[in-house]
């Protein structure tokens, strides 16, 4: 459930490098391009001399490190929990093993897309749903400002249905006990 608007109206604008939010340990999907069809990888950040280069890890494949070399171009992907960010940079050098770790060329240009109206935090909530049929106990796994996500052992209603939506969250001082009662708009149903 959210109040997002549907993914076709985000719009791709230019992004500064701290408003990707990288984090050391990070996940970042690494894109090679040396074949026709890019090759998508997924690594970590290992850190970064701002303006000058960024270190990653070497993805692995099948329990090796896959092959890159200097000059190789790549684009590199990062999701920062609201923003999908991605740019272009070039393979500076790489360090095989024992590190297998690479410098790449710092970003000059990062393209972003909002994905989210506000930063998401996981949760475990047991949570109530209200539709027209009934009343369901599910589960809150992620909530934000602007939408959660709920995960529910049966089939609620239809995309875009109204419902009820019933949660308890725990207020300070006194750790008291307050009922969060959201009249919701289902946006998305994935079915597990």
């Amino acid at each position: 459930m959210s109040s997002n608007p549907p993914p076709s109206e985000a719009k791709t604008q230019e992004y500064e490098f701290e408003q990707m939010n990288l984090q050391v340990g990070g996940r970042i999907q690494f894109i090679t391009h040396r074949t026709i069809k890019p090759v998508q990888h997924f690594s970590t950040i290992v850190g970064w001399v701002k303006d000058d280069y960024l270190i990653v890890k070497v993805p692995f494949e099948n329990n090796a490190p896959i092959s890159i070399n200097d000059g190789d171009k790549l684009t590199i992907r990062v999701f920062s929990g609201v923003n999908v960010c991605s740019f272009a940079c070039v393979v500076q050098r790489v360090f095989p093993r024992p590190f297998f770790y690479a410098h790449l060329s710092f970003p000059v240009s990062i393209q972003g897309t909002s994905l989210r109206a506000a930063m998401r935090v996981k949760v475990d909530i047991p949570a109530q749903v209200t539709t027209p049929v009934g009343t369901t106990s599910v589960f809150l796994v992620n909530l934000s400002v602007s939408g959660a996500l709920i995960e529910s052992a049966k089939r609620l209603s239809e995309d875009d249905a109204e419902v009820g939506l019933s949660f308890y969250l725990i207020a300070q001082p006194g750790n008291r006990q307050v009922r969060i009662n959201p009249q919701a708009t289902i946006r998305n149903i994935n079915m597990v």
